[in-house]
């Protein structure tokens, strides 16, 4: 079957694909209805309903957190990468900014982001809501960032060239070659975004702040509950419902994304293997999707058109008159920025040194236990996503097979097993510190595997097709294409993966099942217990020392490797 292009395709009366999106939206509807209800018990707080019968009214309701904790994803990774990609004098904060913050836990955003919001809504649900949505936008974006940030600094030099020669303003190139460009690298790793957020989602659902529980209807929080409990029945119950959630996504989201961005991929040989989805043919055929893209999506992309291609001559003449007035207003408000980062640097440096010299010997010691871990789950996870994501990359007949079952597995929530893994390890000698270390790949390897995947898609046809010519062996044709091709996208991986291997130990390392708490010595178990208990103090110590660690260790070794990736591609 040819690689589905866009081309005018005859519209059934009604189609599968409207049947799809009416039922979605009719779920959203209906959930949405509904939620007011469930919040409307007294006892929501300290209680959640078990009964398998609510789980698909909890998925809806994860599902609509996701989305929206994805949205406002989007948004900001296009913003913050775009800015940080073209603002030089801005890059050498916001990127060593972006490092800071994927590195930071969620629950260690829960304190600061929970008071603001529910100063905003007092006494209103709506504010435990948005905490969990941005406690998953958490989890979700800072992968987004590094992917579209690389592939914009990794645009070939001659593309470019050629968007000056065609006098391309900033937006008509944004949309014309860099957001192309960027896509598939974008998709998977929007893949990757939403198995973070099922991964975190028992802890944005269902968290303890200052000993006070908070619980919000959802799929996360009916495994949280079901875990400590120690209900077996109720996680399988739990798992069976995200399971069928995420190959649903896959099948009506995923596939086709990754099928419509093939059609971005740069060669000049097309694959004899397509990447197909029949659902994505369903949804050309869709009259609901006909009248969005005739009615509301090409008349604003029209006017978007318009208005970019006018103010953009309008700022070029403005230029022409040199005028003080932006200067002063950069000025003033850098001079305000600059005045919040020393208020907020003052009051750090207030609650730091209440911590005694003991608490800071105990930081340390459990960082380093910490690092340990995560070096060995990193290095374990590298060992098998390399050879196997070039592997389904580069292979589309493979893809096709593989593709659905890495999106499921990596979905699946490895908070919601570990209970199971707990029970086998806990009477073995070092068996926590093992089981921590699984836990941990379960949730880091993903960013690997993604990223790589998406490095073997982009590599052109024709250059493996050259190097088949030139009659190439496996080890020169790694050394010679494969590599220097993936480099890029095996970097933001290998970040991403570093800072959720952090992230993932406010879980791995401090775990309640069956009505007990089961820690380990480590930089997550400090700060999931200073979250639960309100210790400010300490939770500031322990997230400042694993953001050190981490940007340490981005500036020491993976930023060079960026550097030598543009170098490659320049």
């Amino acid at each position: 079957m040819p690689r589905l292009i866009w081309s005018p395709v005859k519209y059934r009366k009604f189609s599968v694909g409207d049947i799809i999106i009416l039922l979605f939206i009719g779920s959203i509807i209906y959930s949405i209805a509904t939620l007011n209800t469930i919040y409307s018990k007294p006892t929501q707080q300290i209680y959640l309903d078990l009964s398998p019968l609510k789980l698909p009214l909890y998925a809806i309701f994860s599902l609509i957190r996701m989305i929206f904790a994805y949205i406002i994803s989007l948004i900001f990774t296009i913003v913050y990468a775009y800015t940080a990609a073209y603002k030089k004098n801005l890059e050498k904060i916001l990127i060593p900014l972006l490092d800071i913050l994927q590195s930071i836990p969620v629950l260690s955003f829960l304190p600061p982001v929970f008071m603001a919001v529910i100063s905003l809504f007092p006494g209103s649900k709506i504010g435990l809501e948005l905490t969990s949505i941005i406690l998953i936008f958490t989890g979700q974006v800072w992968n987004m960032v590094f992917s579209f940030y690389q592939s914009l600094i990794s645009i070939p030099r001659d593309l470019r060239e050629a968007a000056k020669l065609l006098k391309l303003n900033p937006w008509q190139r944004f949309w014309n070659l860099e957001l192309p460009y960027a896509a598939i690298g974008l998709i998977w790793n929007s893949m990757m975004s939403w198995a973070g957020g099922w991964f975190f989602l028992m802890a944005c659902e269902m968290f303890t702040l200052t000993n006070q529980n908070f619980i919000l209807p959802g799929i996360g929080s009916y495994l949280s509950f079901s875990a400590i409990e120690g209900d077996l029945t109720k996680i399988f119950y739990g798992l069976s419902t995200l399971i069928i959630v995420i190959i649903l996504l896959d099948q009506l989201v995923w596939r086709p994304l990754i099928a419509w961005g093939q059609k971005f991929k740069i060669e000049f040989i097309q694959d004899e293997e397509t990447y197909e989805s029949r659902v994505l043919l369903w949804y050309r055929r869709s009259r609901i999707f006909e009248f969005i893209k005739n009615h509301i999506a090409d008349p604003l992309k029209e006017k978007l058109n318009q208005f970019f291609v006018r103010y953009y001559t309008e700022k070029t003449l403005k230029s022409q008159n040199i005028s003080i007035f932006p200067k002063i207003l950069n000025i003033i408000v850098s001079s305000l920025l600059g005045l919040l980062v020393l208020r907020g640097v003052f009051g750090l440096f207030n609650l730091l040194i209440t911590l005694p010299l003991t608490i800071w010997k105990e930081i340390l010691t459990a960082a380093l236990l910490t690092l340990l871990r995560v070096s060995l789950a990193v290095i374990i996870a590298l060992l098998w996503t390399l050879p196997l994501g070039i592997k389904i990359g580069m292979n589309p007949k493979l893809s096709k097979i593989l593709q659905p079952i890495v999106q499921i597995v990596a979905s699946i929530p490895a908070t919601a097993i570990f209970p199971i893994i707990i029970m086998y390890l806990i009477n073995l000698s070092g068996g926590l510190n093992l089981a921590s270390i699984i836990l941990m790949l379960l949730g880091t390897q993903w960013y690997l595997l993604f990223n790589i995947i998406a490095g073997g898609m982009s590599i052109p046809k024709d250059l493996i097709e050259v190097s088949k010519l030139l009659k190439l062996d496996r080890k020169e044709q790694w050394k010679i294409l494969i590599l220097p091709s993936i480099l890029p996208y095996l970097v933001t991986g290998g970040i991403t993966a570093m800072g959720g291997a952090f992230n993932a130990s406010i879980v791995s390392e401090y775990i309640e099942f069956q009505n007990k708490v089961i820690k380990i010595r480590g930089l997550g178990a400090l700060i999931t217990e200073a979250s639960s208990t309100g210790n400010n103090a300490l939770l500031a110590g322990s997230t400042i020392t694993m953001a050190i660690m981490v940007v340490t260790i981005n500036r020491l070794f993976w930023k060079r490797l960026f550097k030598k990736s543009e170098e490659m591609l320049s």
